[in-house]
């Protein structure tokens, strides 16, 4: 069976995600630069087009975040036929299985093309602050073409990372303050507060 990709509004009126039918990668990417495709073919041509801003790749869909110069209706049905051809003429595959994940804090690099990813040591403080996130967050997030991760809990301070459609999205924060943080407070800490993480 062939890829079929479908268009999504998000709740971000700057990124659109695109849907695919079938599985495209079993890690989440966020890709800001043609430098940072790390050899994800579909990345790297839709980063040559002129209008886009950046990709946040995850399971199954691409949230694309255009620049403010064009507007959705001129561009979305070429993006989505764009995709569904690249994706159909490489055979049914995942995008992602050449990136490998690695515990540590440095981001090493060599000369072929694959990059590293760095998986964190969490505490158990934020552990517990992750799977909150994942059980009752990320489902709906996702479904909104984004992603939100645990940066840090110091503090009662919860720092969170933004990818995606949530990234630049009007409406993230009252979804920080309104959602995310009322849950924790009601989970772990009254005193939690939960702040985007400005990098």
């Amino acid at each position: 069976m062939n890829y079929s990709i479908y268009a999504e509004s998000t709740p971000n009126p700057e990124v659109m995600k695109f849907v695919s039918n079938r599985m495209l990668a079993d890690k989440s990417i966020e890709i800001n630069s043609i430098q940072e495709t790390q050899g994800i073919t579909i990345a790297e041509e839709l980063m040559k087009f002129p209008f886009i801003k950046s990709l946040y790749i995850s399971s199954n869909f691409i949230s694309i975040a255009k620049k403010d110069t064009i507007e959705w209706e001129d561009i979305a049905m070429q993006l989505r036929i764009f995709i569904a051809d690249h994706l159909n003429s490489e055979g049914i595959k995942n995008y992602t299985e050449h990136i490998s994940e690695e515990t540590g804090t440095s981001n090493k690099q060599d000369n072929t093309n694959e990059k590293t990813v760095i998986i964190k040591e969490y505490s158990d403080n934020e552990k517990e602050v992750i799977a909150i996130l994942d059980e009752y967050i990320k489902p709906a997030v996702e479904s909104d073409g984004g992603a939100i991760t645990l940066h840090s809990y110091v503090d009662n301070i919860v720092s969170v990372d933004l990818k995606g459609a949530c990234s630049g999205c009007p409406s993230a924060t009252s979804t920080l303050k309104g959602g995310i943080e009322s849950l924790l407070k009601q989970k772990i800490n009254p005193d939690i507060v939960v702040v985007a993480n400005e990098q």
